[in-house]
């Protein structure tokens, strides 16, 4: 129970990636806010908290909306008297060539990704002032040697990392750590995609060096704890890949 009386924040936790960061900082002992758009899925992930003896809240937030993360961020502080841990994971995803991608869906990827957790950040600031800690999500996108298609996308997951840097710089004197994870994991997003693109799909995976995709709560939750516990108390403005070996972060 390395997070035993620490206050979690994660948003788009009703699945996913989101979902096994939760679960696996309440199995270690976090109090967990659970934030997304979809009641529904929220309820499914505090009852799993629930069943396992942690505790947890449901939050239904929209990251794209300034009043709706002002008003989340005060509600989970009003509820468990605090807050020490901030996961941005909640985005939407703008993919397609850039003649295909529509100004729409980068807007919205913008504005759920980089300016949310701009946004999410400042306002938890001063709660995780004195030994708080941000994980924010990236994406290996940004390194593929062949950005086809993915370049909305990963404009939006660089960016993140640049304001996880500049956070990581700006804030660690007041005893903020913040770092960015590159997450490989079988997520409803992944599943999408091998079903609709099975061969570009199928040529990704083949270059995984451990064979296999990461499990959201077992492989990317468990990092995410050990991200936040005592043991990386010196770790603060880096970009770590958690999945398997894939990219090369240079």
């Amino acid at each position: 129970m390395v997070l035993e009386g620490k206050v979690a924040l994660v948003t788009g936790a009703g699945q996913g990636v989101g979902q096994g960061i939760a679960l696996a900082l309440a199995a270690a002992g976090a109090r967990v806010a659970v934030t997304g758009r979809t009641e529904a899925k929220l309820a499914a992930t505090c009852d799993i908290i629930s069943r396992r003896g942690g505790t947890a809240m449901p939050m239904v937030c929209d990251v794209r909306s300034a009043a709706s993360l002002e008003q989340c961020v005060a509600a989970v502080v009003s509820h468990f008297g605090g807050l020490n841990i901030l996961v941005n994971n909640a985005q939407e995803v703008p993919l397609g060539t850039l003649h295909e991608l529509s100004e729409e869906s980068f807007a919205a990827g913008w504005e759920s990704g980089p300016l949310a957790v701009f946004r999410t950040m400042k306002l938890c600031y001063p709660h995780l002032k004195g030994g708080g800690c941000i994980v924010n999500l990236a994406s290996s996108s940004g390194k593929r040697w062949d950005m086809t298609g993915f370049g909305g996308y990963a404009a939006t997951k660089e960016a993140i990392r640049s304001l996880t840097r500049a956070a990581a710089c700006e804030w660690g004197g007041e005893g903020i750590r913040t770092n960015a994870i590159l997450p490989l994991a079988g997520s409803p997003g992944m599943a999408w995609w091998i079903e609709h693109k099975p061969e570009e799909a199928a040529e990704f995976l083949d270059t995984l060096p451990m064979r296999r995709v990461g499990d959201c709560e077992r492989d990317i939750g468990a990092f995410v704890v050990m991200l936040c516990s005592d043991a990386a108390g010196y770790i603060n403005g880096q970009s770590i890949g958690v999945d398997g070996g894939q990219a090369l972060l240079g």
